[in-house]
């Protein structure tokens, strides 16, 4: 079984002849306690064209020291990256092979570079002698071993890492001292990325791996419509990529946001298909909707159990007649059952390999259509306006329809209606400005509104089923009944919101501001 650590340290360099500086008395340091010295002998994995690499990420198997194991590390921000390791096998570990799946793709792990390392290791402790910092001084050898094995280099670094649970403010008290003694902090972010850079590369991986993360996260909007949407297309790809191992370890929000970045794939090929030509992108949005369905299973679940719970808190404990809460945590365990599993086979499966394939080749070579070179100012707010006039036609017949599950339906579509509108704005921002961040944050609104009377429409059905499941087994359905009356007022009320709401987003200065760029001549329609 895997474990996941949160690591947060930084690397220094020392200059040759150089000597660490006395930390005692640093940053609440009371002192530096040796800890030995350490051999750690760790051969780093990766495909032939360093997609992990080109990423960040580390596979590594390693001899020696305290861990001794399988470990991948993946970035986690600014000087953190998380890192799940597996005990010591000859072959690489099924539950590791699976995270770095996304990225490898079907391509071989082979090893890559050798690590030795004769590490120093020193404990910074306070005056209670609880460990605040480990700092390790190691003395390393590395050799390239794919394609053909290389001379060696060595040099020797610094690792600074947090306590678990410490203040990450300590690494730069830490620093400033370290710095004075003449230490810098290294220019690679890991030994491999320094072992890269110094041994040959006669084959030109990395190269081809930097072509390939450009080709996964894009470049900044450029002058053209075609740059900017690319650029947007591209990050919402590397999102997808770079949530799947976050999803696999069930990391908070991770299915949600996962869910978020297809949606806005999906949405920027609908709203700009003036740019990207829709033979190529309607197969690809059909299976992006597939793949947001599957992920919605457990996100609308979690979405739904969130609100009957929190609906339950807020009744009064003279209105909980009967076992309400056992009732609904039974409910939500057996709709829970078998969706974790189904969700790791759509992970696993070739229809999701294939679907991320597709994109890298899209995204590599886009089917741009004649509008993708002109002006984004131009062709940008041509499809936000085109996807606002649709929203308008949703929200209008929402407005007219009667109330009941007419209404409910008609206020869901212009919910998806004001999301994709949103989502358009969000990607023209770059080439738009504020006047795009402006409309998204309407749009949100309105979203959040939509939404809330959808989710409100969702509820009252799973009340219903609870209530009669209740009723079933003898037991009192009166709270389920009290909990559908509040959600049954709560959509009466944005239902009365709406059309306030509405006025003001359909303004016309809002739309007149995307148009209206300084410097730049008015939007040719």
């Amino acid at each position: 079984m895997a474990d996941t650590v949160r690591e947060i340290e930084r690397k220094y360099e020392v200059p040759d002849g150089g000597r660490l500086p006395d930390l005692t008395g640093a940053a609440g340091v009371a002192d530096v306690v040796d800890q030995g010295t350490a051999t750690l002998d760790a051969t780093y994995y990766d495909t032939a064209d360093q997609r992990l690499a080109a990423h960040g990420v580390t596979l590594r198997r390693r001899t020696g020291g305290g861990d001794a194991g399988w470990h991948l590390k993946l970035p986690a921000g600014p000087d953190a990256r998380d890192e799940i390791r597996a005990p010591l096998s000859d072959t690489l570990p099924a539950e590791l092979a699976a995270l770095v799946r996304s990225r490898v793709r079907d391509a071989a792990l082979v090893p890559l570079v050798r690590l030795l390392s004769e590490r120093d290791v020193r404990h910074l402790v306070d005056a209670d002698g609880a460990l605040l910092a480990e700092l390790s001084a190691d003395r390393v050898t590395a050799r390239r071993l794919t394609p053909e094995p290389g001379e060696p280099v060595r040099w020797t670094e610094v690792e600074v890492e947090l306590a678990p649970g410490g203040d990450p403010a300590l690494l730069d008290a830490l620093e400033s001292h370290l710095t004075r003694g003449g230490v810098r902090r290294a220019a690679a972010a890991s030994k491999l990325a320094r072992a890269l850079a110094e041994t040959a590369d006669p084959a030109g991986a990395g190269e081809r791996a930097g072509a390939k993360a450009g080709a996964g996260e894009g470049a900044a909007a450029g002058a053209t419509a075609g740059d900017t949407v690319l650029a947007y297309v591209r990050a919402q790809l590397a999102a997808v990529v770079a949530l799947d191992p976050a999803v696999r370890l069930e990391a908070p929000d991770s299915v949600h946001r996962m869910r978020v970045a297809t949606r806005r794939l999906r949405s920027a090929f609908r709203s700009f298909r003036k740019v990207l030509d829709r033979a190529a992108t309607d197969p690809l949005a059909d299976e992006l909707k597939w793949l947001a369905g599957e992920l919605g299973i457990d996100r609308d679940r979690e979405v739904l159990t969130a609100r009957l719970e929190e609906r339950l808190r807020g009744l009064p404990d003279e209105l909980r007649a009967g076992p309400v809460a056992a009732r609904l945590g039974a409910w939500a365990r057996e709709r829970r059952g078998g969706t974790r599993d189904r969700l790791l086979g759509v992970l696993d499966g070739d229809r999701y390999l294939a679907l991320l394939n597709a994109l890298d080749a899209l995204s590599a070579e886009p089917p741009l259509r004649p509008a993708a070179t002109r002006p984004p100012e131009d062709v940008l707010v041509e499809a936000v306006e085109r996807d606002y006039r649709r929203l308008a036609a949703l929200v209008t017949t929402a407005l007219a329809a009667p109330p009941g599950q007419d209404r409910d339906l008609a206020m869901h579509e212009a919910r998806k209606g004001a999301k994709r509108a949103r989502y358009a704005a969000e990607a023209a921002r770059p080439a738009l400005g504020r006047p795009a961040k402006a409309f998204a944050d309407l749009m949100t609104g309105l979203q959040e509104l939509l939404g809330d009377h959808q989710d409100s429409c969702v509820a009252r059905r799973a009340l219903r089923e609870l209530a009669e499941q209740a009723q079933a087994a003898g037991e009192s359905a009166f709270a389920f009944g009290v909990m559908y009356g509040r959600e049954e007022a709560l959509a009466a009320r944005r239902e009365a919101e709406l059309p306030a709401l509405w006025a003001e987003a359909s303004r016309e200065k809002h739309r007149g501001a995307l148009r209206r760029r300084p410097g730049r001549p008015a939007s040719r329609r």
